[in-house]
């Protein structure tokens, strides 16, 4: 007699979750990197939080360069989240499990803040294009509602594509074996799992990663080349040097960035590729969120500047709060 797919499908979803492999060829190493791991958590919050903080409540930095950066540091909070701390949880008590919609679920938020995330650093990097190089139109081209209507986009761009690629994947039957040879739910990785047929998934995929990746990383290098030619016709050597030294360090982290997802996401998924792709993974799931506040935020003037400001007010308060209790003291 036949057997009804009904029948079947308790066979086929016999998985109820995943084993992350991670890092398990490091294992006597665990406790180390569990160490330099939080420690490189702790800097990522507390750097884009503190950014976040500095343009919310200061006036001086509500323009829309700062703006694009709350927007960044916002996102590098949650992006970090998505990640870092299942990694943590690994390393300090070796449970590797996750559920099967878990990782859908990381899956999902990780791919929607990484396609966000690479959409926002090519608006930026044309806001400062134009701010260098055709100031004059500044205020025309980036005004309130071109900027609502670039980050509304990005985001239900990036939620479309993840939301397809989410649906393909959970309709898909997974029956071992269940290790997942990476440090979180990456979809290369999972699709390996799967005993269904999943070379329609992973052609879509291979062309809504070269949309989220390529056109914004191209944007961004020619905006940043445009800028750095603008830079160089500066006639002061002291200020083309100051401004030839922020903007090649943009360059060279978005460079990272985007060119440590093309090896990933873009390169042929091969055994011979696996490996290295896992270590690719670490630049800019992990480091770029530390690094950004840092590179595009904390240097910057303005920022230094608000930042010098909200401490003496921090400080001052704090010296009031104790004066009286020394006083009564004396």
């Amino acid at each position: 007699m036949q057997t009804s797919s009904f029948e079947k499908w308790p066979k086929q979803t016999a998985i109820t979750e995943f084993i992350l492999l991670g890092f398990g060829e490091l294992q006597e190493y665990h406790l180390l990197l569990f160490l330099v791991f939080v420690v490189i958590y702790i800097l990522t919050m507390s750097g884009n939080i503190l950014i976040v903080n500095l343009v919310v409540f200061n006036q001086n930095l509500h323009t829309p360069m700062y703006y694009f950066l709350a927007n960044l540091s916002s996102l590098e909070v949650f992006y970090s989240s998505t990640i870092l701390p299942k990694m943590l949880i690994i390393f300090l008590t070796g449970d590797r499990s996750i559920s099967v919609w878990g990782c859908f679920t990381q899956l999902f938020c990780f791919g929607r803040l990484v396609s966000i995330e690479c959409y926002l650093l090519s608006i930026m990097s044309y806001d400062r294009y134009v701010a260098i190089c055709k100031p004059l139109y500044y205020a025309t081209i980036m005004n309130g509602r071109v900027i609502c209507h670039l980050m509304v986009v990005s985001w239900l761009c990036a939620a479309f594509i993840l939301i397809v690629i989410i649906s393909l994947v959970s309709q898909l039957s997974f029956c071992g074996p269940e290790e997942i040879d990476h440090f979180f739910c990456d979809f290369s990785p999972l699709l390996q799992l799967s005993c269904s047929d999943t070379s329609h998934v992973r052609l879509l995929s291979l062309i809504f990663g070269s949309i989220d990746i390529l056109p914004p990383f191209l944007i961004t290098i020619t905006s940043y080349v445009c800028i750095i030619a603008t830079v160089l016709k500066i006639p002061s050597v002291t200020g083309r040097q100051k401004a030839f030294a922020t903007y090649s360090s943009h360059l060279i982290v978005v460079t990272i960035f985007y060119g440590t997802l093309m090896i990933v996401y873009i390169l042929p998924d091969t055994s011979a590729l696996r490996n290295l792709k896992k270590v690719f993974s670490v630049p800019y799931t992990v480091l770029t969120p530390m690094v950004n506040p840092l590179i595009y935020s904390l240097r910057n003037k303005e920022v230094k500047k608000s930042l010098k400001k909200a401490l003496n007010k921090f400080i001052s308060k704090d010296a009031k709060r104790w004066d009286p209790l020394l006083f009564k003291r004396g």
